[in-house]
């Protein structure tokens, strides 16, 4: 029994530690950066107020910033403004794209007008234009 209890204690250590860090990536998955693999969920800062601009087709523009292209990936990196839609505040972060035309044009830093959705669970830009 004495050999026995320090087996099962690191036993239930690994199980609390698995069960928190499968937990932790369920609620924020929001993709991953073009470069370093990480998960990018940082709140951005300057995008205050909604940063959303006129509906078109039931979708709010959101005010972004392109911090990072993925064409290999069909993603992009924004720092964006909050997106009623999505009930998502600011905040940069990883989105696939609809179609990989959206991706043709775009450069590091240009400010746009974008529309979201969640498709298939993924959250995933529908337009892009640029902000004027």
């Amino acid at each position: 029994m004495k050999r026995t209890l320090p087996y099962l204690t690191l036993l239930a250590v690994f199980g609390v530690v698995a069960l928190n860090s499968g937990h932790a990536q369920e609620g924020h998955h929001h993709g991953t950066g073009a470069n370093d693999g990480m998960q990018h969920h940082d709140h951005a800062q300057g995008m205050h107020g909604s940063g959303a601009g006129p509906v078109e087709g039931g979708l709010p523009k959101v005010e972004s910033e392109v911090r990072r292209i993925n064409t290999r990936a069909n993603t992009v990196s924004l720092r964006h403004g909050e997106i009623p839609n999505l009930d998502m505040p600011p905040m940069t972060m990883v989105f696939h794209v609809s179609d990989p035309s959206l991706l043709e044009g775009l450069s590091v830093g240009d400010e746009i007008l974008a529309t979201f959705d969640q498709i298939d669970g993924a959250y995933t830009v529908l337009s892009v234009e640029p902000k004027q």
